[in-house]
């Protein structure tokens, strides 16, 4: 929530009115209520407003579309015969490269706006804009924009010496599930793939579950891509945020393994792909995203060549117990109350350590040993049980991490095992 300069009204981002959190102003003396952004069918995810200036000021707010960010400007002055304001121009959409928007921030004349821009191809950098591209109306309701925003570009972030020119911007795809549900997925092609030359696919599945994968600048991504030859898919499965309020619901409790039969879905996708090899295909995620590693190997691991489980949980029952007490009751709303009987009996046919018989795929397991939110016998108990099925399991255990690989000495180490594992998996 911001407020208008001289503290009248207050802009704010809610989703009373439908699926997404939608830009809407509040005047504070008559709580009127009046929607702005009710065309944009995605969440606002910041507002920013500048100083006013001659009678008139800007309201600048983004927008998680399919995960990038939209950034759209709404241009607000003094009605000369009410004294009140008004909105002068219809909303504009700001031309900008795929990524992610933050820190939005105006200068004190109020006709520049900074911010941060993270890409896929870029790490994050600082961004303007100028604002004096439109000066307002000329007269009440007359609309004479020029050409638009200029944005430039301040900083070029460090990149160690690796070729920017090799960076690669992500496809946004969907592939249809198994109840005709569109799932959304970010797609990274390697140079080197072809229809006479297919490549190995690593599918990173994000945690939360109320995430979302956006289209941020990764080192891991850009090292499979470029130094490996494998392409990457960062599916937003059902459960992701970010798609409205419905889709957030749809794996919640008994619906859980729903989120596992998108997997199932990206496999036949993939699959109808010339370029892509759909008998060398890996998973990977941390967290929540290791369950669905594991999941995705108890119902697909004759599809899938290997898994690689970070921090994950192996067994909602064992992990909603032993989780830590500040967060179990917020984790059982969102998983299912083990002391229910009816929602017990889920678990025990969808915990992977019930199913571990089912995993013949080679296996990676990777957890902190101090780690207060997926306890680390999360990682022992499957670990001892896919071991009887006589495939490759391999581990990383840290003793001085929690939930994740913090220290670079320990993520360079987890990264560098990743590579031989898949290496070996892949060959």
């Amino acid at each position: 929530m911001k407020f208008s300069p001289d503290g009248k009204l207050a802009y704010v981002a809610s989703d009373a009115n439908g699926e997404f959190q939608q830009l809407a102003v509040v005047e504070l003396q008559s709580m009127r209520f009046q929607w702005l952004s009710t065309d944009i069918p995605w969440n606002v995810t910041d507002i920013e407003i500048s100083p006013e200036i001659d009678g008139k000021y800007t309201v600048a707010f983004t927008i998680n579309e399919n995960g990038a960010s939209g950034l759209y400007l709404l241009f607000v002055g003094r009605n000369e015969k009410t004294g009140g304001m008004m909105f002068y121009r219809a909303i504009q959409k700001v031309t900008l490269p795929l990524g992610i928007v933050d820190s939005l921030k105006f200068s004190p004349n109020g006709l520049h706006l900074g911010f941060t821009l993270s890409r896929p191809d870029a790490p994050s950098d600082v961004y303007s804009l100028a604002l004096d591209f439109y000066d307002g109306p000329k007269a009440e309701g007359e609309d004479k924009p020029k050409d638009g925003p200029k944005v430039t570009r301040w900083t070029y972030s460090e990149v160690g010496g690796l070729n920017p020119d090799r960076f690669r911007i992500p496809e946004r795809i969907e592939f249809a599930s198994f109840d005709g549900k569109k799932i959304p997925a970010y797609y990274f092609k390697p140079p080197t793939a072809a229809k006479d030359k297919p490549v190995p696919v690593v599918i990173n599945i994000h945690g939360g579950p109320e995430s979302q994968y956006r289209p941020y600048f990764s080192s891991l991504d850009l090292f499979f891509l470029n130094e490996m030859g494998y392409a990457v898919i960062r599916p937003n499965v059902r459960g992701s945020a970010g798609y409205g309020k419905s889709y957030l619901l749809l794996d919640n409790a008994e619906k859980r393994e729903d989120s596992v039969k998108d997997i199932g879905a990206l496999l036949d996708w993939i699959a109808r792909q010339p370029e892509l090899d759909k008998t060398r295909i890996a998973v990977m995620g941390g967290s929540y995203g290791g369950y669905m590693v594991l999941g995705s190997l108890v119902n697909f691991s004759d599809r899938l060549k290997a898994g690689i489980d970070i921090v994950g949980i192996a067994s909602f029952t064992t992990f909603l117990q032993n989780t830590s007490e500040y967060r179990r009751d917020l984790r059982r709303a969102e998983y299912g109350d083990e002391r229910d009987p009816k929602m017990q009996a889920v678990f025990d046919k969808i915990n992977p350590t019930n199913n571990a018989e089912k995993i013949k795929s080679a296996l990676m397991v990777a957890h902190g040993k101090n780690d207060p939110r997926v306890p680390f016998s999360e990682a022992v108990q499957i670990v001892e049980k896919v071991k009887k099925n006589g495939q490759p399991v391999w581990t990383v255990y840290a003793e001085n991490e929690g939930h994740g690989f913090s220290k670079k000495v320990n993520r360079d180490y987890l990264y560098a095992a990743m590579t031989l594992f898949l290496q070996q998996q892949f060959k």
